[in-house]
């Protein structure tokens, strides 16, 4: 039979449970130590005695609702961002070198500031729509080049007399940041113009739409079912 020391504590694997955490509550002074019940334990704590213990995580209960699963994506997920962050404003820097492309990227970016986002978010919008920053959307179309101030603004102005506010237009400039790339002649207005005389899309049907799909602003073929590898910007996706 394994015996178990846990500084002065002894404890065999035969042991009851309830008698195990009852008296690691009182020779740790872990109160909080629990199983199965109302009580909750903190992630760290709970993982070292449950490890030390081959006690199943399943059967412990966490503090502050964070269950292992949750952590470990926080954790993951803080990681990436941090990792996108550095990634994309190297990929950023290695383009935009010179005093003059650096002064239409900063111009651009104060023009998305009525939407209050932060400086790595209007780095990711710009680097997103102009093929600064790696989008799947483009595929191998998008050429790189340093946005100019009276495109972005161009597009925004048309965007806002749709009647979208700049809370729609902060929703949609997250959810697709390429629109500020697009063509505004031949594809915004050019797709509006299709959804109001093909589809009969206007008005606040056609605000409720561009909200809820704004990549149809950016459609610019039609396979017709005969796929042409442009699946992004098909509108048989519509």
């Amino acid at each position: 039979m394994g015996t178990l020391k846990f500084s002065s504590l002894s404890l065999t694997h035969s042991s009851p449970l309830s008698d195990i955490t009852g008296m690691l509550g009182k020779q740790l002074n872990f109160p909080m130590l629990t199983i199965n019940s109302a009580a909750q334990f903190c992630y760290c704590k709970a993982d070292v005695a449950a490890t030390s213990l081959s006690i199943p995580l399943s059967n412990v209960g966490f503090s502050n609702r964070f269950s292992p699963s949750v952590v470990k994506a926080t954790w993951t997920s803080t990681l990436s961002t941090k990792h996108w962050i550095l990634n994309s404003t190297t990929q950023i820097e290695n383009i935009i070198t010179s005093d003059e492309d650096q002064s239409k990227w900063e111009a651009c970016k104060q023009a998305l500031s009525a939407f209050n986002f932060s400086v790595e978010e209007k780095d990711k919008i710009l680097g997103k729509a102009f093929g600064l920053v790696h989008s799947p959307y483009w595929g191998e179309e998008r050429k790189k080049e340093v946005p100019k101030l009276e495109a972005v603004n161009g597009i925004l102005d048309y965007l806002r007399s749709l009647s979208l506010s700049d809370n729609d237009l902060s929703k949609l400039l997250k959810k697709f940041p390429e629109v500020l790339g697009c063509n505004l002649e031949e594809e915004l207005k050019g797709n509006v113009k299709i959804l109001e005389e093909q589809w009969s899309i206007e008005g606040k049907s056609l605000r409720n739409l561009i909200l809820r799909n704004p990549k149809v602003l950016g459609y610019n073929v039609d396979c017709k079912g005969d796929c042409m590898a442009q699946c992004t910007r098909c509108w048989v996706r519509f």
